[in-house]
């Protein structure tokens, strides 16, 4: 004859069943000794089955977070505008974000953030905030370093990557304070590579990384960052009908910045190379030089634009002077180092690749052949 079991009591069941707090209060609703449940200390999951608990990908996203978080800064500014017969001063709470660059106080950020700022407003990840004093800015990359008296140990400076090795359809992450949003990290992937971005100097930017990471208003001047944690680049626009993430977001790279960060720091601005070619006509075999910078690079190397000739006329009892112009000794501009230039920006952007005093050829055609005119190039002024 099978034995009969003895039925657990209901105590027994309770702490059979109960494993976490939650259940000890669904136990206990349930008319349980709150006593015994309470007996029973909830099991902690071990730091294991935590980790197990996130995906690899989701994983990487807090690691990234986790390293880069405290190198970015929330920029507030107040500027001055016109308001009829006064100026007021406007405050522009979540101006843009900023990156730590040393312990020594220097922000990375976007010009059009701190363009003409009267103020400058500095909050840390730690809430506080520090005045800021703009340090140099090159208006043509869109680029500005500005100085915080914070202390040492709330300054977490950010690891600088490269830009020369990335790939389309890489992973990369965004943070930075849209909408004034401190802080706020998004994702996605470089969508593509060597994109240019006009400036308002009319300048190009050259080597744009393009990504679909969502950046908003308050995200300029924040970092792009690859997988591990590294900076890659520093988001400075969108492209957008409506002044909200559209899925396409621009980037300066870090190579560039490496180029123009220290100038901006020791000189407090970028001080570029000059050919001395003042103003050049766009042709389709290359560009006709017309105006060369009185004793610059081009005219000591011999480079030659259009020529001014004065001509006197005499008019019935008077004697006139005239001027007329002759294009037809103008040198061509077709390479420079070796690469072909088509438009002013190829020209600009060959010239910009270098250092002033270092030596460049310029090909140029003239009467027919082709010379390459050695030029040592200036500092711009």
């Amino acid at each position: 004859m099978p034995r009969l079991q003895a039925r657990p009591s209901i105590s027994q069941q309770i702490r059979a069943q109960t494993r976490s707090p939650l259940l000890a209060v669904v136990a206990w609703a349930a008319g349980a000794c709150p006593l015994e449940v309470a007996a029973q200390p909830p099991i902690a999951p071990a730091a294991a089955e935590v980790e197990r608990s996130f995906t690899p990908d989701e994983r990487t996203n807090i690691a990234v977070y986790d390293a880069v978080n405290r190198s970015v800064a929330n920029i507030n500014t107040k500027a001055t505008v016109p308001t009829g017969l006064f100026l007021l001063e406007v405050p522009s709470e979540g101006a843009g974000s900023g990156i730590v660059l040393d312990k020594l106080g220097h922000v990375l950020t976007n010009f059009h953030v701190v363009e003409g700022a009267k103020e400058i407003q500095v909050l840390l990840y730690d809430g506080s905030s520090h005045q800021a004093a703009l340090v140099g800015a090159d208006p043509a990359t869109d680029v500005a370093v500005i100085r915080v008296a914070a202390p040492p140990d709330v300054l977490v400076p950010v690891s600088f990557g490269t830009s020369n090795d990335l790939r389309v359809g890489q992973r990369v992450f965004a943070i930075g304070n849209p909408f004034g949003l401190e802080r706020t990290l998004t994702t996605g992937i470089i969508s593509s590579l060597n994109r240019s971005l006009p400036t308002r100097t009319g300048r190009t930017i050259k080597s744009i990384i393009q990504t679909d990471a969502a950046i908003n208003p308050g995200n300029s001047g924040g970092p792009l960052l690859d997988s591990a944690s590294r900076l890659v680049g520093m988001n400075t626009a969108i492209a957008s009908r409506t002044g909200q993430s559209s899925g396409v977001g621009f980037a300066i790279p870090v190579g560039t910045l490496a180029r123009i960060v220290p100038q901006l720091i020791q000189k407090g601005k970028v001080v570029r190379p000059d050919a001395g070619i003042a103003r050049v006509y766009q042709t389709d075999r290359g560009l006709v030089v017309a105006t060369l910078a009185p004793e610059g690079p081009a005219e000591r190397a011999g480079i030659r634009g259009f020529r001014v000739i004065r001509e006197r006329r005499r008019q019935g009892p008077f004697v006139a002077e005239f001027e007329r112009v002759d294009r037809s000794g103008a040198d061509l501009v077709v390479a420079v180092a070796g690469q072909a230039v088509k438009t002013a920006d190829d020209f600009l952007s060959a010239i910009d690749a270098r250092n002033p005093g270092d030596q460049v050829l310029i090909t140029v055609e003239r009467e027919g052949h082709r010379l390459d005119v050695p030029v040592v190039l200036d500092a711009e002024k």
